[in-house]
């Protein structure tokens, strides 16, 4: 865009150093230049044939506009001013991807094949970060200097668009639903396993010696393989996926609780015995609320293998899902789609934890600790 401009160098070295791109204003040695690149994109396609280029660009004039020792102290801003509300923007970054609502309309011809210097110009203006600081700003550079490749490292503007894409489609909240009534079944299941398995060998020291041996065996085995077992005793579809997740989410939770009541003072159950307690009021009142901090810890650490698991559960034939959504990108060579489901589950897990922390924390209201919350 700069060379089909030929703007001075200095404008150039301005406009470089400037974040600012608030101001359309141009100076009138610039109009016969922008106006040549508006009629350029007349001639590709980009811009309908009855848009006066001319007319709108003398309207992004200013006086004020003015040289001084070979800077400008006012920056002229190369942007698409003259392209009209309904237009399609991305026609000019040339992002077919996301062809707005006019090309479909058949207000806005298709865009033709255009390469050249002067759209990648464009279309990086378009999308310039206002700070240096700014993780857009380093990933950008680092594709223009070929230190990583644009196709598998893509910027944040794309990635944003894509996800954007995936909303306006309904695809993105149909992986998500899918994903999270998986989770939560998963999750409920494989807690309320965890938590009586791991209460009835912590009460009895023979139900320990029975049956703790052979699930620290278990929890041995790596996730993965349980895949192709699960899918011979219990089919490809949300069975087998409901049973990974659960697996997942059992493990932790039992050994949370295990631990928990082996390690309840030894001094306070004696206490209850000389106040009269029964065995159940020695666990209501003493065992379980000594307990609890080592089981909401638990129950936390479950939930995020919950959604670890889920990843290999929607591996298994899913047509739906997250995980679905990273196989689909993985196949298709499609960067920002995968980056754009790993941002959504770190998203969907940090709000799940924070809900059960919320859900728990009343719960905790009893403890003298140093932090008041978790």
């Amino acid at each position: 865009m700069v060379a089909a401009m030929k703007l001075p160098d200095a404008v150039v070295a301005r406009q470089l150093e400037r974040n600012d791109l608030s101001s359309g204003a141009i100076g009138d040695k610039q109009a016969d230049t922008i106006v040549e690149a508006g009629k350029a994109l007349q001639q590709a396609g980009v811009l309908p044939a009855e848009v006066d280029v001319t007319a709108v660009t003398a309207k992004m004039i200013d006086p004020s506009f003015a040289r001084a020792a070979g800077a400008v102290t006012r920056r002229p801003v190369i942007q698409a001013a003259w392209v009209p509300a309904h237009s399609d923007r991305a026609a000019v970054t040339g992002d077919r991807s996301a062809a707005g609502p006019a090309r479909a309309a058949g207000i806005v011809p298709p865009l033709p094949a255009m390469t050249g210097a002067w759209t990648n110009r464009l279309a990086w203006l378009a999308r310039r970060p206002r700070h240096p600081a700014d993780p857009r700003h380093r990933v950008g550079l680092a594709v223009r200097a070929g230190l990583a490749p644009g196709r598998l490292m893509p910027p944040p503007s794309r990635l944003f668009a894509t996800a954007l894409a995936l909303a306006r489609s309904g695809e993105l909240q149909t992986h998500v639903a899918a994903t999270m009534t998986r989770v939560g079944i998963g999750f409920g299941i494989g807690a309320a396993a965890g938590t009586l398995l791991g209460m009835l060998t912590g009460a009895s020291d023979l139900a320990r010696r029975l049956l703790d041996p052979s699930i620290q065996a278990l929890r041995a085995i790596p996730s993965i393989a349980w895949v192709p077992i699960f899918i011979l005793w219990l089919g490809i579809f949300e069975t087998s996926k409901l049973a990974l997740i659960a697996l997942g989410v059992f493990f932790p939770v039992y050994l949370g609780m295990l631990s928990a009541i082996q390690g309840v003072d030894r001094k306070l159950v004696e206490v209850g015995r000389v106040f009269g307690l029964s065995r159940i009021g020695i666990m209501l009142r003493i065992t379980w609320p000594a307990v609890l901090p080592t089981w909401t810890a638990a129950l936390r650490s479950g939930l995020g293998l919950g959604f670890m698991f889920v990843v290999a559960a929607e591996l298994m034939g899913a047509s739906e899902g997250l995980g679905y959504l990273l196989l689909d990108g993985q196949q298709m060579g499609r960067a920002d789609t995968i980056l754009v489901a790993m941002i959504v589950f770190a998203l969907l897990g940090k709000l799940s934890d924070g809900v059960l922390v919320a859900v728990m924390r009343p719960l905790l209201r009893w403890q003298d600790t140093v932090r008041s919350r978790l």
